[in-house]
């Protein structure tokens, strides 16, 4: 067994090309001094007037365009290998100077406040500031939650203190902890990381998920006072927060900021938990299909039919994803041709200190980068497909927005790479004639379910319950995170699973939880992403979708998703939702 390759060890062919964002590390400590001095500058539109509005918005464009580079920049490279200690001293300097530059921009919204409105709003009607309607009229949506000048300097230099839980989390999770190598049935060792973990627990060794289980959860277990501080400090920053902006929960905070009515959030949990006799089922069926007295929580991610389809090199699941997307029309498709190939959009297999997971990062200006850690499965396969969903939404949010709405928000980033999931999984379905396969296949598209909408549902339920405890002063300790976890997990899959002692103290390993309601996004953006994925394959949705995608900023998230067809502010689309992991399920028990 051979450990990790070191990331100077990785052949240049599988990474990214993040000399498209800056040719060197002296190109970039070049821009860092030259941004460093030129934050100041903005401050000469300081009062703001209507005659220099639009010149300080286009500073403000500038100065964020290249900060915002440098930060990305910084932050991908200590992505590659979180052990080096020099590109942890560039993330540092780089959260300096974004808390310098939000500092020096805190002036222009309470500044626009302070300008007359009705004389504003007659100003954005033609001219300059015509660009930028939609984002002074959502200013002027939150008067009530943006302070005084003085006051927005003061949290704007609290900026780096913010980021301390998520920060010390990262190090801890990614950096310094470490796990027990796992154990099949024979004796033998397979090495556990963050990128192995799941792929162990859906290997048909019933030993070997078991031991990775207990291994992984282990070495949280030693940490457990440390991370259930982290958290508690996490979920106090949040609450803080919320209140010096006048909202009445961390909750309220965190959607207004794109307008999205707090309903859309606690819907979302009553629409699942309605739906919840539906997992059961699926629960049951897993037991009965895996044939074992007992179904434990490390038998949830083994497929319940025989895996035909387990090895999947990194050339076939690019061959797969480009086919799946060519009902998006001939553009998409050769835009994503050329970031997987000569673009080099991609950075492909785990090193030693290399982040967890997957994700896709950039900056305007230049191309989107992408982070994996594949493992030859299916499971990776569809990772390719979803975080190119991410990356291909950037593309063409850039390429056709201003700086000012060049960036989406979280509520529809999840939706773009899960259409490019569903089109991936109705393309498998289409072309596969072994019924084995098919059954697989199946089998995967209800784990999406499963790990999408059920499971990221109960992750929101598990933030608003320790937001809200927190909010009324109930102390937030490992074991009353772990009580809390425990029964969610016993509510969402019934009781034809036991619940295995570790599964309680799941949540310290979630990264996500250290951006506030994040999660919920997966589900609703799942749910959307169902519609829309049926709306290209059926009725010629394409154009539509596409002009989602280049849509950024420059309308409510709720309104973009309307345009391309899909009403997030009602419970339709996850009831519809349901539907399909209904069928599903239907098809699976009729099948087996």
């Amino acid at each position: 067994m051979s450990d990790l390759k070191l990331r100077d060890e990785i052949d240049p062919d599988f990474k990214w090309s993040i000399t498209d964002l800056f040719a060197s590390d002296e190109a970039w400590e070049d821009a860092y001094a030259k941004y460093s001095k030129e934050t100041g500058t903005i401050s000469q539109y300081d009062p703001l007037t209507l005659e220099n509005l639009a010149p300080c918005l286009k500073a403000m464009e500038e100065l964020s365009k290249n900060v915002e580079q440098i930060y990305v920049y910084a932050n991908l490279k200590q992505n590659e290998d979180s052990t080096n200690t020099k590109y942890q001293g560039y993330t540092d300097r780089t959260d300096a100077l974004l808390s310098v530059y939000s500092g020096a921009v805190s002036f222009i919204e309470p500044g626009i406040l302070a300008l007359d409105e009705k004389e504003l709003l007659k100003a954005l009607e033609s001219g300059e500031l015509k660009v930028y309607e939609h984002y002074i009229k959502d200013i002027l949506r939150s008067r009530e939650h943006i302070l005084d000048s003085k006051s927005e300097k003061i949290l704007a230099d609290f900026y780096e203190v913010c980021t301390g839980p998520d920060t010390i989390y990262s190090m801890l999770n990614d950096a310094d902890i470490t796990f027990e190598d796992a154990v099949d049935k024979d004796g033998k060792k397979h090495r556990l990381t963050h990128g192995t973990f799941i792929s162990l627990l859906q290997d048909s060794d019933r030993v070997l998920r078991k031991s990775a289980f207990e291994s992984l959860y282990s070495s949280y277990y030693k940490q457990k006072n440390t991370l259930a501080a982290i958290y508690n400090a996490s979920v106090k920053k949040d609450i803080t927060l919320a209140r010096l902006r006048n909202y009445p929960s961390a909750l309220d905070n965190a959607l207004s900021a794109y307008n999205i009515p707090t309903s859309v959030y606690t819907e979302l949990i009553a629409t699942v938990r309605k739906h919840l006799p539906l997992m059961h089922r699926y629960v049951k069926l897993r037991k009965k299909l895996l044939g074992v007295d007992k179904l434990y929580m490390y038998d949830l991610y083994t497929p319940i039919v025989k895996n035909d389809m387990t090895k999947v090199e990194y050339e076939d699941a690019k061959a797969a994803v480009l086919k799946a997307v060519e009902p998006m029309g001939r553009e998409y498709v050769e835009k994503l041709t050329k970031a997987l190939n000569e673009e080099k959009w991609v950075d492909i297999y785990e090193n030693k200190g290399k982040r967890s997971g997957a994700y896709s990062w950039g900056a305007y200006g230049c191309h989107p980068f992408v982070s994996l850690n594949y493992n030859f499965n299916v499971d990776s396969m569809f990772t390719l497909a979803h975080e190119m969903g991410h990356a291909m939404h950037s593309h063409y949010t850039w390429s056709n927005q201003p700086v000012i709405y060049g960036d989406y928000t979280i509520f529809v980033a999840e939706v773009a790479s899960t259409v490019n999931e569903a089109l991936l999984m109705e393309q498998l379905l289409a072309v596969t004639e072994d019924e084995g396969q098919k059954k697989y296949l199946i089998n995967y598209f209800m784990e999406q379910f499963r790990g999408t909408l059920f499971r990221q549902t109960m992750f929101a339920e598990f933030e608003l319950t320790t937001h809200e405890m927190a909010e009324r002063g109930e102390p937030l300790t490992f074991d009353s995170l772990c009580d809390i976890y425990l029964k969610l997990n016993r509510d969402y899959y019934g009781e034809d699973i036991e619940l295995n002692d570790e599964i309680a103290w799941e949540w310290a390993r979630i990264p996500h939880f250290y951006n506030q309601f994040y999660v919920y996004q997966y589900a609703t953006g799942y749910s959307a992403a169902i519609a829309l994925s049926q709306r290209i394959l059926k009725e010629n949705g394409a154009e539509d979708y596409i002009n989602f995608l280049k849509g950024g900023s420059s309308k409510y998230s709720i309104d973009l998703l309307k345009g391309a067809g899909v009403d997030m502010s009602t419970p339709k689309p996850v009831e519809n939702a349901m539907k399909v992991f209904e069928g599903l399920l239907d098809k699976m028990e009729k099948l087996c």
